[in-house]
């Protein structure tokens, strides 16, 4: 085998798992944190709420600087999506991107269950339903985007930042409390926490928050083109 492709596909594998690994680290942290803020809260839910927004938000300050120089740190299916849209990654890496976020989505929950000696397999009860949550998930998503693509586009080295943020914000400012993300969404569902969804609830919010990727994907290409100040 060539030297060339024995790098590539090493590099591949690099790649996937990478994205794995973070999406894993990813839905340990919603979902442990969750697990622990409901335990400690005495039934005060904004208190639990906050206690699982800020982990969120810090973890992912944290994997994205670790990961992202391997893979670009998506982990999340609708950010791959949205760069699939735009060219910046080519379709079978998208697809490949997309299991391996899955697949690491559900591991993650699982070690959250573990961790906090939960049964392992469980299907979440908490039905989130509804145009208004539905709504909340394509305003969350544009906004992730719109926070990756403005700081890439201005100022590269501000994405961890920017996106750890953004997510501690929306966790607040949408009714849906920013899923933001098909693997998440999904990887949620199995578990019967603080932070699951019923998996009734799944389908409606994966769309949602496609169109939201999609939206911005196409907006954005338009607003952070070069221009001329002089125009």
């Amino acid at each position: 085998m060539p030297t060339d492709s024995i790098n590539s596909t090493a590099v591949a594998a690099r790649r996937l798992a990478a994205e794995a690994l973070g999406t894993a680290f990813l839905l340990a942290t919603v979902v442990g944190s969750g697990i622990m803020a409901e335990r400690l809260a005495g039934g005060n839910v904004a208190l639990a709420l906050l206690g699982n927004t800020i982990a969120t938000g810090a973890i992912l300050v944290v994997l994205i600087e670790v990961f992202g120089p391997v893979s670009g740190a998506h982990f999340n299916p609708a950010v791959t999506f949205a760069f699939a849209l735009r060219g910046d990654i080519e379709p079978g890496r998208a697809v490949t991107y997309v299991a391996v976020q899955a697949v690491g989505a559900i591991i993650g929950v699982l070690a959250a269950h573990a961790m906090f000696d939960e049964a392992l397999l469980q299907i979440s009860l908490k039905v989130r339903s509804g145009p208004a949550q539905w709504f909340s998930e394509i305003v969350a998503t544009f906004g992730l985007l719109a926070a990756i693509f403005g700081t890439l586009r201005f100022r590269p080295a501000a994405v961890p930042q920017a996106v750890g943020l953004y997510i501690t914000a929306a966790y607040w400012f949408t009714a849906s409390t920013s899923f933001a993300n098909p693997a998440v969404t999904l990887a949620r569902s199995l578990t019967n926490s603080f932070s699951g969804i019923a998996p009734a609830g799944v389908a409606p919010f994966i769309i949602a928050q496609l169109l939201g990727a999609a939206v911005a994907a196409g907006f954005f290409v338009w607003l952070l083109k070069p221009f001329d100040d002089r125009a």
